[in-house]
């Protein structure tokens, strides 16, 4: 099955797949769906937009769903607890940097809103600094996925349309995992402190 011609079948309504796909986390598709934009398939600024919004509220969810929900949670789900425990380290040590920086920081992904939820960050705060990353994010993401099937179509011409841009998008996203895996690091020895009463750095 040719994915870019099912692209093309879902027409408008994949952007609603784009912010679905997003709001979970979904870099990888995101880059894929960047090479779709540059074979004219889909508009890269609308892309660009449902990438956006489908992150910034999937974080705002966790976010939120930690700062009500997190220490309960944590009692029924106690294997979270050294990601959302190294999430927060992660806090106290940069502040801004790391609200800005977790969509692309290996290992703690998945666990960063939520932790940042349980800590005594502001919410209004995270939201400002959260739709701020989230923008950067998508552009980054969906750019890179247009600007390297735009290389390969100027190396390749009409060779990098169907299976070429395929092989390019499984390569963008093999070189994007390897990028992560190197730098991952070990996570801390569990600390003794966790949940709402660790406060994020002050500024």
């Amino acid at each position: 099955m040719d994915i870019l011609e099912t692209i093309k079948d879902y027409g408008n309504y994949y952007y609603a797949v784009v912010f679905a796909w997003t709001f979970l986390e979904g870099e990888t598709f995101v880059i894929f769906s960047g090479v779709a934009a540059r074979e004219g398939i889909l508009d890269l600024t609308t892309l660009i937009g449902f990438a956006w919004a489908g992150s910034f509220l999937g974080d705002q969810l966790y976010f939120l769903i930690g700062r009500r929900y997190g220490a309960r949670l944590l009692l029924r789900f106690p294997r979270w607890k050294p990601g959302v425990d190294h999430a927060l380290n992660l806090l106290k040590r940069y502040s801004t940097g790391f609200i800005l920086s977790f969509r692309f920081i290996y290992g703690v992904r998945n666990f960063s809103s939520f932790a940042m939820g349980m800590s005594g960050l502001p919410w209004s705060r995270f939201a400002i600094l959260n739709f701020i990353a989230a923008g950067v994010w998508a552009i980054c993401f969906a750019g890179a996925g247009y600007l390297a099937g735009m290389a390969l179509q100027h190396v390749l011409g009409d060779l990098a349309t169907g299976f070429g841009l395929l092989m390019l998008a499984a390569f963008l996203i093999a070189i994007l995992v390897l990028f992560k895996m190197s730098r991952k690091r070990p996570a801390p020895p569990e600390p003794t402190v966790s949940g709402r009463n660790v406060p994020a750095q002050a500024e």
